[in-house]
């Protein structure tokens, strides 16, 4: 018999939260694998988990070259559950249906508190048109009110309206499928197959047991008939779904019909950004004007010629790529921050271009850094530009809330943030759902060092006097390694926000934050990403804060009024840097960034950019620290294997200590395009399939052996880009956070009263409390005056409103 084609309908993912136990990768590798020809991803509630089986299947197409016919078809659905009893899977049919499930969801997910789902019938009926319904039964099918449900959802739906059938493997299989089926021709709507997906291979059965334990706060054994009966909840092959329903062979058939009718594709997500035209200037036009207004301010006798044409560059690169309005959004957010008065700074590839510098997004000139602004913008890349934006930690909110009125609730939202299970809440949360002790656990998450995120170890386990061959043991630590990675819910972005021409409930459900007066978006960072969404970063730091406080406070006492674009080359505030005395300044108080300043002797503000990025987890794993230093020592001795890398290297003195730097190595040594550079960027960085980590591993070092480089000199080089994997600090990202480097220790050396009091009006913030700050202020002969009910502010001040000004200040 030849099996008829077939694809899943209903697969829950691991992104309904604690629901699935498997993630949407690993289920779409394994439909393809078994040669199914679509898969409906149908998350509860949700659309969460839709954009990662979507790159999932992109990321497997690209790993295997296929006719884009022949892949495997996605549809995104989900499965909707009303407060009054509905059950049923919802697939938009084209784009219109999908713009209607996104605003059927943000209904529910509004009216609910965060992670709830509110829903009726009436939402249903409002927002059904373009929709197919496969309504799925209770386990009581005779129940005289699901038969009045799916009498009303078939009026409503039409031809539109199928009953699902799975098999429970409950003894009564037969008879309940034949009850369905009679009961589909009853209402008039077709009946169709599912298997009820929650993983993707039966070993996946206990981890979905454990998860479900968890979700519930009870024990596995305790979860009755909350569990699935039977371990046949993966996916299956289309022959053993044949011969399943072979009594039933319409139940299949009519899959393809719904596969067929689903037009819909998440390519045909096309996302506006908001464009605003004055005057009947375009954006780019505004974009011009702008930009030379601040060129003539930055540079007062005349801009230079180099500088000039690196502008008139940028505009080019601007325009073709067609973010003009994402430019003039940032300014126009930097601009009424600043009308507030609220100290604020750019960072990244693109905020540190020289447009950016001449709109004020960032105070990084751009004589004094190489970063590439094609970097960004690569027409190898299609994705969206690099702006994050640094406001004050305790002003953030009062602009972020004339955001969501500028663009209201309907165009603007926070992106989300995947909360996913690392090695200690792991191990405790599998550990208490088998009936683990609350000691045993928390001898074993006492194990774990760091943060954590491939599972407790055996060996520390035995150290710490436990049985690894208890079964249960063992069977929490074979667990909790496989659910790390899982999400564990959505949070929000810390800052990122999505901005829309038209609705944005159109694009993506919106959701409740946890904070009053927030509202979220269901994709993260990586997803937006996945689909050309922009996102504007709109950070919080507290240096940004205690830098305004303190700008305050010498304008009150001394009549100045310093700012961040002031000239890094005071030789006095890096003789104080030289010494490690940097307590409370910017990304340099730590002891390890301490024990680094007197090595490498920073004079000069690059010296500054290096010290951000050099005390990194990639930098120092990659092994990249003593060498540079060495280098550092000593200029002359520095070669390069090819001058073709000498550009790549020379600034950092022969060692790659930028993520820039390792893929320009990549693209340059190993031959790599831009795309899989960035690619390779991105395995690293995030969980992949080792084969593919390999793969790439191969390519890297197989491309520079191909160029005539050293096999030892590769290998060398990609431990490197191991690193920065890891986390390796972007030189875009360094140039900006060195002026607050600078400026931080500015005020630190010739106002070092103003900086504990700044400091101590900031708190919360930094390495140190406020009694180490004191401490260090007194050393600074700075006299610090106890709290006095009759003479105290409520914040830390000067006593004397007439000080003298400090040489230099």
């Amino acid at each position: 018999m030849m099996a008829m084609p077939y694809a899943e309908l209903q697969v829950t993912t691991n992104y309904s939260f604690l629901r699935g136990g498997s993630h949407p990768g690993e289920l779409v590798f394994r439909a393809i694998e078994l040669g199914h020809n679509a898969i409906g991803i149908t998350d509860r509630n949700t659309l969460a988990g839709v954009v990662r089986a979507y790159s999932a299947i992109k990321e497997y197409y690209d790993d295997h070259p296929t006719p884009e016919e022949q892949w495997i078809k996605l549809l995104v659905g989900a499965r909707l559950e009303t407060r009054d009893g509905y059950s049923l899977l919802a697939y938009p049919m084209h784009l219109d249906g999908y713009k209607r499930l996104s605003r059927l969801l943000t209904v529910g997910n509004r009216r609910a508190a965060k992670g709830e789902c509110d829903l009726i019938f009436d939402d249903l009926a409002e927002y059904s048109e373009g929709l197919i319904a496969v309504v799925l039964p209770p386990r009581d099918i005779d129940n005289p009110q699901f038969h009045e449900r799916l009498r009303k959802l078939a009026r409503l739906f039409g031809d539109r309206c199928y009953l699902a059938g799975s098999m429970l493997f409950r003894g009564d299989d037969a008879r309940r499928l034949a009850y369905l089926d009679n009961l589909s021709i009853q209402m008039k709507v077709r009946f169709v197959a599912i298997n009820d997906v929650h993983y993707h291979i039966p070993d996946r059965r206990a981890l979905q047991d454990v998860v479900t334990a968890i979700r519930l706060n009870c024990t596995v054994e305790e979860l009755g008939f909350h569990r699935f009966a039977s371990a046949e909840r993966h996916l299956k092959d289309p022959e053993e779904m044949q011969r399943l329903f072979r009594r039933h062979p319409h139940a299949i058939e009519n899959i393809q019909r719904i596969v067929k009718d689903c037009a819909f594709t998440l390519d045909q997500l096309k996302y506006q950004y908001p464009v605003e035209y004055e005057g009947g200037e375009t954006p780019m036009q505004k974009l011009e004007r702008l930009t030379w207004k601040g060129a003539a301010e930055r540079y007062p006798k005349g801009v230079p010629d180099d500088i000039a044409a690196t502008i008139r560059h940028e505009f080019e690169l601007i325009a073709k790529k067609n973010i003009a309005q994402y430019f003039l959004t940032v300014h126009e957010i930097v601009s009424q921050a600043r009308e507030m008065k609220i100290l604020c700074q750019g960072r990244g590839s693109a905020a540190n271009s020289v447009v950016c510098y001449c709109l004020r997004i960032t105070e990084v000139n751009p004589k004094e850094t190489k970063v590439l602004f094609e970097r960004f913008i690569s027409n190898a890349r299609d994705e969206p530009p690099d702006i994050d934006v640094d406001f004050e930690h305790e002003r953030r909110e009062e602009l972020i809330q004339w955001i969501y009125g500028k663009w209201t609730r309907d165009r603007a939202a926070l992106a989300a943030t995947v909360i996913a299970y690392r090695s200690r809440s792991a191990i405790r949360d599998v550990g208490k759902a088998l009936g683990l002790s609350p000691d045993t656990l928390g001898v074993m998450a006492d194990t774990v060092w760091g943060s954590g995120s491939k599972g407790v170890e055996r060996k520390h386990v035995v150290e710490a006097g436990l049985d690894v061959h208890d079964p249960r043991l063992a069977l929490a630590l074979e667990l909790s390694a496989t659910l790390c990675g899982f999400p564990r819910h959505l949070s929000q972005h810390v800052g990122g926000f999505v901005l829309t021409a038209d609705r944005l409930d159109e694009l993506i459900p919106i959701q409740n934050a946890a904070m009053d007066d927030r509202t979220v978006v269901e994709w993260d960072k990586d997803d937006l990403d996945a689909l050309g969404i922009y996102k504007i970063d709109v950070l919080a730091l507290g240096m940004l804060t205690a830098l305004r406080k303190a700008f305050a406070l010498i304008e009150q006492h001394y009549g100045k009024r310093p700012s961040l674009d002031m000239r890094p080359n005071d030789p006095v505030v890096y003789d104080m840097l030289c010494r490690a005395d940097s307590i409370g300044v910017f990304q340099v108080e730590s002891r390890a960034q301490m024990s680094m300043l007197p090595r490498l002797k920073p004079r000069s503000y690059y010296d500054l950019v290096v010290e951000v990025a050099i005390v990194r987890p990639g930098p120092i794993q990659g092994g990249m620290v003593h060498p540079y230093l060495k280098s550092r020592a000593n200029p002359g001795a520095v070669t390069y294997p090819k001058d073709e890398l000498r550009d790549v290297l020379d600034r950092t003195l022969g060692v790659p200590l930028f993520q820039e730097q390792a893929m320009q190595i990549a693209i340059v040594a190993a031959g790599f395009s831009p795309a899989k550079a960035d690619k390779l960027r991105r395995a690293m960085a995030t969980f992949r399939r080792s084969g593919t980590i390999h793969k790439l591993k191969d390519d890297f070092i197989n491309g520079m052996l191909a160029n005539d480089y050293e096999k030892d000199f590769a290998e060398r080089c990609f431990k490197q880009i191991e690193g920065f994997g890891e986390y390796g600090f972007p030189e875009s990202h360094a140039a900006s956070f060195a002026i607050l480097v600078y400026v931080s220790s500015w005020v630190k050396y010739h106002y070092p009263e103003v900086f504990a009091a700044a400091l101590l009006n900031s708190q919360p913030m930094g390495f140190y409390a406020p009694a180490q700050l004191v401490r260090d202020a007194r050393e600074h002969k700075v006299e610090v005056r106890p709290p006095d009910v009759n003479a105290s502010d409520w914040d830390c001040t000067l006593e004397s409103p007439t000080l003298p000004s400090p040489d230099g200040g």
